[in-house]
């Protein structure tokens, strides 16, 4: 299947509607030249009604973060967002359900194999912390907490859900001591995309 058709080829999946509450609206940004991977959770509402990822307040939190503008965040030919499920999982009593166990194993591997000049992976969340940092042991606090193992490629992030106040009050080193190189780095890499 030829790279440039991969991502369309994702958007038409309905491999889980069955388990869905809404009809399928597998929800990416990728296009084989992205330097960035944002690898989250799963699309909530406001993304799916949208169909447009991270188009809440969360993502107006990841771009403050990163330190780019919506434009630079929305190029395909510079960041990738994949997260571990394309499609909203419903609701569940604290929040978004985890995403659908059908969606990492069936697309995962092809689209990440896709990203040939990748630089910087930014893993959002337990779910995307368990795929790509398998061996991580401990909480996500705790994966976070030690990001320089990871430095420069991989950059373990809490999710920036306004839910997630408490654990940015509770941590203030994330944002004294991770954001700043965060920004420098993820600066760096798209200075290097033509």
């Amino acid at each position: 299947m030829p790279p440039h058709n991969l991502a369309d080829t994702v958007r038409d999946c309905s491999l889980c509607a069955a388990h869905l509450p809404q009809p399928p609206r597998p929800i990416l940004q990728w296009h084989p030249a992205a330097r960035i991977l944002i690898a989250g959770q799963a699309p909530g509402q406001k993304a799916h009604d949208a169909a447009k990822p991270f188009a809440d307040a969360s993502g107006e939190r990841l771009r403050q973060w990163l330190g780019i503008t919506a434009e630079q965040f929305y190029n395909p030919k510079r960041v990738a967002i994949l997260p571990m499920g394309f499609c909203f999982p419903g609701r569940g009593k604290s929040g978004d359900l985890p995403p659908r166990p059908e969606c990492a194993p069936s697309w995962r591997p092809a689209l990440l194999h896709g990203l040939k000049h990748l630089q910087l992976t930014l893993v959002i969340g337990q779910y995307a912390k368990a795929w790509h940092l398998p061996d991580a042991s401990g909480s996500l606090t705790d994966t976070v907490a030690a990001w320089q193992q990871y430095w420069p490629d991989i950059v373990p992030l809490p999710h920036p859900s306004p839910r997630n106040n408490i654990w940015l009050t509770r941590n203030p080193w994330f944002a004294r001591q991770l954001l700043p190189v965060l920004q420098q780095r993820v600066q760096q890499v798209l200075a290097g995309a033509d």
